[in-house]
């Protein structure tokens, strides 16, 4: 995202390259960091032109996106113009706009327990996204890029879906990182939403047990699975095993409001398996059934699904939770139905 208050020098030839030189700076950043804070684009397009050999460091081509540049560096970036690597208008609006809805529950110095936005990608996919939660983590949090196992999802232990919302926690320090993935490969860590979903569910409690397989155009499949128990999820077989658990909040005209509980990460597990149980997540366009939605619906536009619950134990053993409450269009949507 571009940075309006920026002091180094930067010009444009007839051939539309750019050039560079490094201001006085207190602190060594990395190359691909500072290019992508002073307006260059996001930083798994600035890797790629220097993958391309696009990017020049003092007369030299560069292959390191972890170089540190220094005060003087003068850097030329050829080409820039003239590809889509150079973060557009459009994007500098909407990253501004969905960044302000971003949330920060908690932070200290191990970790950040943020509130994501429906509509935000955790961290760029093979399209090479610039807007995510992880392009505004590296610019309100620099140091965090060495957090984690990729540069491209720093400090990330766990997604959620683009077009939905609700908690996330991050990790400040590589022994956090650490610590949070045992717990997530461990299954303590809870994590608990809040889903509408279509129909009136059977069971004031039930648990899903489908495997979850990946299937065609993007849609992961589920199939009933009548052997697995909640204690017994680890038995090789096809797919993988995948467990959801819910409750019945409330009961509406076509509607029933749940508390899902996940023992499992699965891809899209709470739409699949609930797509698969014959009540699909309302908003849900990948996993939809259309005998559900009748013409004069209100279209809500989004996911009904809400990580509204997270709990797991910090470095020094504490149990800790975090809750938040329904966003405000959830909220006024589910206001419409009572």
């Amino acid at each position: 995202m571009q940075n309006q208050n920026s002091k180094f020098k930067t010009q444009k030839d007839s051939h539309e390259h750019g050039s560079i030189v490094v201001p006085e700076i207190t602190s060594r950043q990395r190359l691909d960091i500072f290019l992508s804070e002073h307006g260059w684009g996001a930083r798994s397009q600035i890797q790629r032109m220097i993958d391309e050999g696009r990017v020049v460091v003092n007369g030299d081509v560069f292959f390191k996106a972890s170089y540190r540049v220094k005060t003087g560096d003068q850097i030329e970036i050829r080409g820039a113009h003239e590809s889509s690597s150079v973060i557009s208008v459009a994007e500098v609006t909407e990253s501004t706009e969905i960044f302000r809805r971003i949330r920060v529950i908690h932070e200290d110095a191990e970790y950040l327990v943020v509130e994501k936005p429906a509509g935000l990608l955790v961290h760029p996919t093979e399209a090479h996204e610039s807007v995510t939660l992880s392009s505004w983590l590296v610019l309100q949090y620099p140091e965090i890029i060495t957090v984690g196992e990729s540069d491209m999802r720093p400090g990330i232990v766990h997604r959620l879906d683009k077009e939905a919302s609700g908690l996330l926690v991050i990790a400040r320090t590589q022994q956090m990182f650490e610590h949070l993935k045992q717990q997530f490969k461990e299954r303590t860590v809870e994590k608990v939403y809040t889903v509408l979903v279509y129909g009136s569910v059977p069971t004031e409690h039930g648990v899903i047990d489908f495997i979850i397989d990946r299937g065609r155009e993007g849609r992961m499949v589920a199939r009933p699975n009548t052997e697995m128990t909640l204690r017994n999820i680890t038995e090789d077989r096809s797919g993988k095993e995948a467990l959801t658990e819910f409750d019945v909040l409330t009961r509406l005209v076509r509607y029933t409001l749940l508390s899902v509980k996940i023992h499992t990460g699965r891809m899209h597990q709470i739409r699949v398996h609930m797509y698969a149980y014959n009540h699909p997540v309302v908003g849900d366009t990948l996993y939809a059934q259309k005998g559900y939605l009748k013409k004069n619906d209100k279209v809500l536009g989004r996911l009904f699904l809400h990580a509204s619950k997270l709990c797991f134990e910090t470095l020094q053993g504490e149990r800790v939770s975090y809750e938040c409450a329904l966003p405000h269009e959830l909220q006024e949507f589910l206001d419409t139905l009572t």
